[in-house]
């Protein structure tokens, strides 16, 4: 679920240079005095290896296409009769353990941690469509309220989703569209206001259209969210991403959104 800040800082302090090279004459105009430098120190969680390997990645390959390429190329599309079905999403679906939620089932895992909905809709093609399967199910959006790729509207997210849906219905994939999972609060992006309100309205959305559109809407969030619109702690650790228990849940209400996208 995290997303670098310094590649949007890199952005921000480029645009800075570039109106201070625009317009010298309405730098030199203003006020004497000595500047004022705030120093603001990055969390921890911000600094190292992991944040340039995040960098590079956006910049060279924005989607992460190259991520599960080689594992689509050897796994080819669903052989006749294989009720075959793929998971995309972010890191909540990376972490799911499919083997042993669904034992026995022809379930694919398609989810990359930190990913919005734009970079779902690219590696949408390869991912999914080429794999060829009886059923999608999409879980994304969460890193879209967090903004871990730019901000991002509802209307932009929702248009990504039914894209996604319009692309899987096209090549004959029925189609799974999974509620954002509760929360008040994006640890990695502090400054980011609670999104409870926003997760409920897009969720909304989300049933509204799946409903107007023939698709199954499997509905997590009822049946995980505490008092505040958040993930309770016997569900998860960190208020994002579920623990063994959230699974659970989501394992039986999943099956039974397959089951029904499966008729």
């Amino acid at each position: 679920m995290i997303m670098s800040l310094n590649f949007r800082r890199s952005l921000l302090a480029a645009a800075a240079l570039a109106a201070v090279m625009l317009f010298p004459c309405r730098m030199r105009a203003q006020a004497p005095g000595k500047p004022q430098r705030v120093m603001v120190p990055a969390p921890s969680w911000q600094a190292g290896a992991y944040w340039a390997q995040t960098d590079h990645q956006l910049l060279t390959d924005f989607a992460n296409l190259a991520r599960f390429h080689a594992e689509d190329l050897k796994l080819g599309p669903a052989k006749p009769g294989e009720k075959r079905v793929v998971f995309m999403g972010d890191s909540i679906t990376q972490a799911w353990n499919l083997t042993r939620s669904f034992p026995g089932k022809p379930y694919i895992n398609r989810g990359i941690s930190g990913q919005t909905t734009p970079q779902m809709l690219i590696r949408f093609r390869q991912d999914v469509i080429q794999l060829q399967p009886k059923v999608v199910l999409i879980l994304a959006g969460t890193n879209d309220l967090a903004g871990n790729t730019g901000p991002m509207t509802l209307p932009q997210t929702e248009n990504n989703l039914e894209s996604m849906a319009q692309l899987a219905q096209a090549n004959h994939i029925a189609v799974v569209l999974c509620s954002v999972l509760p929360a008040t609060h994006y640890w990695w992006h502090p400054q980011v206001p609670n999104p409870a309100h926003k997760i409920v309205m897009l969720n909304r959305w989300m049933r509204a259209y799946a409903k107007r559109h023939g698709y199954v809407y499997v509905d997590y969030y009822s049946a995980m969210k505490n008092a505040a619109g958040g993930l309770p702690k016997r569900l998860s650790k960190d208020g994002v991403h579920p623990l063994p228990a959230g699974y659970a849940i989501m394992a039986r209400l999943a099956e039974a959104g397959i089951k029904k996208a499966m008729k």
